[in-house]
């Protein structure tokens, strides 16, 4: 049995003379309040093949009835097309990510959903790394389980000071057999890949298990795409029971591509997310906040932890601790006692600003999580609040790119 729950993969790429750059589209959960965004890429993407057409933009979700059907006929007609081809057949992908923030290596490998679980107290080696909404992974589940392929946008955080899984690699990436080097789309920065294979398999299985005997029970934190992951753990579930034990053991839908990322990284850079408040009165609710601070015990006075602001005002609050977790209760609170209120989750203060221009919402800006607290946070206190923190602005999430048969 393989303890540190490392899979290999067959790993599908577009075959030679698809336009990547038309090809890889920016994970699915970024830019839900910009459709302005989505609406350039349907422009850029045209007639041209595209993840475009085998995943779901969120901000399309009011339509995934509709939209559902035709990604699984897209994906069919893809793989019947010969589309995709099996660039690595058993192994890794090296990827080298170049964005505003630096080089941000990371390594496409395939995890044990056995090993994953995101009920709140659980100490499986895979975990999240803030709440899960069960109630955003039923759409995900719903794409997954018609789906014949899977495509990753999971960036699995590993904690590897000592850089001994990722990094070796890369400084070996001229000896690695080529897979992709283009620039990706809108702001996205440039993108590189590099088959592994052979040896060097049992090299990363190797550092990986070395971290895993002194990882404290936590080897893996999701940083982005939990509820995708979740989705697919779901799915496992549902198609478990009715395996037997040696087609449960192999089945490729036990596993999910993911792209480890060491969080030591200097790329990788924890950026907050934004809080944008709908059709409610901004002064009331600030004033609810402070008067619910002050009943906590937490009201520090004016401060950068917590900035709130609509077109005309802007309110301060100061902080001891990590402020996102009394704000988001508040949060949860007021929207339930408001039912006419409503919030979207904003990566990005320009993007923010904006958007409280653009629609006389309540922006609410916590600061940033710092990264290096991590895995000892989550290790004694279990996940943080949902949307906590997000690695690096919008553009520099995960694209779309490999794919992985799952049926």
């Amino acid at each position: 049995m393989i303890t540190n729950a490392l899979r290999t993969a067959e790993i599908l790429l577009p075959r030679p003379g698809i336009d990547l750059s038309k090809w890889a589209v920016v994970a699915c959960d970024q830019f839900t309040a910009q459709p302005e965004y989505w609406q350039a890429v349907e422009e850029y993407v045209g007639d041209a093949p595209s993840t475009l057409r085998v995943t779901l933009p969120e901000v399309w979700l009011n339509e995934a009835d509709s939209r559902i059907p035709a990604i699984h006929a897209a994906m069919r007609e893809y793989l019947d097309g010969g589309l995709w081809q099996t660039a690595v057949k058993q192994g890794f992908v090296l990827v080298c990510r170049e964005t505003e923030s630096g080089v941000r290596p990371g390594l496409l490998v395939s995890l044990d959903l056995e090993q994953y679980d995101f009920t709140p107290g659980a100490e499986s080696l895979i975990r999240p790394t803030e709440g899960t909404v069960v109630s955003r992974v039923p759409p995900r589940a719903r794409i997954r389980a018609g789906a014949p392929v899977e495509l990753p946008h999971v960036m699995m955080l590993i904690d590897d000071p000592g850089r001994t899984v990722i990094e070796p690699l890369l400084e070996k990436a001229d000896t690695l057999r080529p897979l992709y080097d283009f620039a990706l789309m809108q702001h996205g920065g440039h993108v590189r890949g590099w088959a592994v294979e052979g040896r060097l398999v049992d090299e990363v299985h190797d550092a990986v298990e070395a971290l895993r005997e002194n990882c404290g029970g936590l080897l893996y934190a999701v940083g982005d795409g939990n509820h995708s992951l979740a989705a697919a753990r779901q799915c496992w579930l549902d198609l478990r029971e009715k395996l037997s034990p040696a087609v449960r053991a192999v089945h490729p839908a036990r596993f999910a591509l993911v792209e480890l990322v060491n969080l030591n990284c200097p790329a990788l850079v924890f950026e907050p997310i934004h809080r944008a408040v709908f059709n409610a009165d901004a002064e009331a609710l600030m004033c609810e906040y402070q008067s619910y601070l002050a009943a906590q015990g937490a009201d520090m006075g004016e401060g950068d932890d917590v900035v709130a602001f609509d077109r005309t005002h802007t309110w301060r609050f100061k902080s001891e601790q990590h402020p996102l977790r009394l704000l988001q209760a508040f949060l949860d609170d007021y929207l339930a006692r408001h039912p006419e209120a409503s919030i979207d989750y904003i990566h990005g203060e320009d993007a923010l600003r904006a958007l409280v221009q653009r629609d006389n919402a309540l922006g609410i800006m916590p600061r940033a999580f710092d990264k290096a607290e991590l895995f000892s946070y989550i290790r004694r206190w279990g996940v943080l609040p949902r949307k906590t923190f997000s690695m690096g602005e919008a553009n520099e999430k995960r694209y779309y790119l490999e794919a992985r048969r799952i049926l």
